[in-house]
């Protein structure tokens, strides 16, 4: 893909999604400068090997901010730097007001000042890229599908302070004419993942010998997309999107929570059978349902396939069983990652 956008600000650079942007954009010629606190959900590892910049700061720091984007006369920003873990959104919600609000709010303003001064040619290429959820849109029912015109409905202080940011986002291009585009996928899934979020969580406790800790009767469904499809998207709404616009990507894989962590140990009992014998499904334990848990997410990424020709390139059995066997061949990262 060619791009106009040759020097990029990654906020969240180091972490799961981000990282994952991060070698692709280096891939494409892209010069990328990564800024990222390095909270437990972002680490170094995540960028060995790639020719990247790493600032460690906060994106709250409006001040470093606008000096990194004049130092290195950024194109466009890609904003994934974020509080995103539901659990402890719910038992701290304050991390996520700070990150996803305040930062976003502070980052928006930075840009704003910055693009305001940059000469028209260059003005007309910037870009800010609002990168989110489709927890944003709430809980859906048997039937249907998120789409960019669904009413959002958060559920949890984690997805409302994610609408929050989206709402920011969007407020700041219609009231100051800032280039943003925003956009909200499906969950997630593939190496180098935190061992907070769901696959990898059950990962590295079957592994461990622990049990597999499934949240009410384990019926409740998400969309998953592999995070090279959702980072490809990503690309494709930043060089080819329209300002203003929303673009939703999904993975067209529904699975109910339980037969997702049952597909898992089906992987292991082949990859890495049981010491005890028998199958690690037997470490399945049902708990307590979270608070406020939402029942099903899916999205409809139509307007994704056929305004930008989105893409996906894998399928969720065969992309499942290479993310389990990247855990199994990188149970130190994973050790590491735990204890963090």
């Amino acid at each position: 893909m060619t791009s106009v956008h040759q020097s990029l600000l990654i906020t969240g650079g180091a972490g799961f999604i981000g990282s994952a942007f991060v070698r692709e954009a280096v891939a494409r010629g892209q010069s990328t400068v990564v800024l990222d606190a390095l909270t437990y959900a972002g680490h170094r590892v995540n960028l060995e090997g790639v020719d990247c910049k790493l600032v460690v700061g906060d994106i709250r720091d409006g001040a470093l901010v606008s000096s990194l984007l004049r130092e290195h006369s950024i194109d466009a920003i890609v904003h994934f730097a974020a509080e995103s873990h539901v659990d402890n959104s719910i038992s701290k919600p304050a991390a996520f007001i700070e990150t996803n609000i305040v930062g976003t709010y502070r980052l928006l303003e930075a840009a704003r000042e910055y693009w305001g001064g940059l000469k028209p040619e260059k003005k007309e290429y910037f870009r800010f890229l609002q990168v989110s959820t489709d927890e944003v849109y709430g809980s859906l029912g048997p039937k249907g599908a998120f789409n960019e015109t669904t009413a959002m409905k958060p559920n949890s202080p984690y997805s409302a302070s994610k609408a929050a940011g989206d709402h920011l986002a969007r407020a700041w291009c219609h009231t100051y004419d800032l280039p943003v585009i925003v956009t909200n996928c499906s969950n997630n899934y593939g190496p180098r993942q935190h061992p907070e979020k769901l696959i990898p969580h059950m990962i590295t406790r079957a592994l461990a010998g622990e049990s597999l800790p499934v949240y009410g009767d384990g019926r409740n469904v998400r969309d998953w997309i592999h995070v090279e499809d959702h980072c490809a998207g990503l690309a494709l709404a930043l060089e080819n999107g329209v300002i203003g616009e929303t673009y939703c990507f999904g993975g067209a894989a529904e699975r109910a929570n339980i037969d997702l962590v049952e597909a898992i140990c089906i992987i292991l009992d082949k990859a890495r059978p049981h010491n005890r014998g028998g199958s690690y499904q037997s470490q399945i334990a049902f708990v307590k349902d979270r608070l406020g848990h939402d029942r099903r997410y899916a999205i409809d990424d139509k307007k994704a396939r056929k305004e930008l020709g989105f893409k996906r390139k894998h399928d969720f059995e065969s992309g499942l069983k290479a993310t389990v066997e990247w855990y199994l061949a990188n149970e130190a990262w994973c050790k590491m990652r735990r204890a963090a």
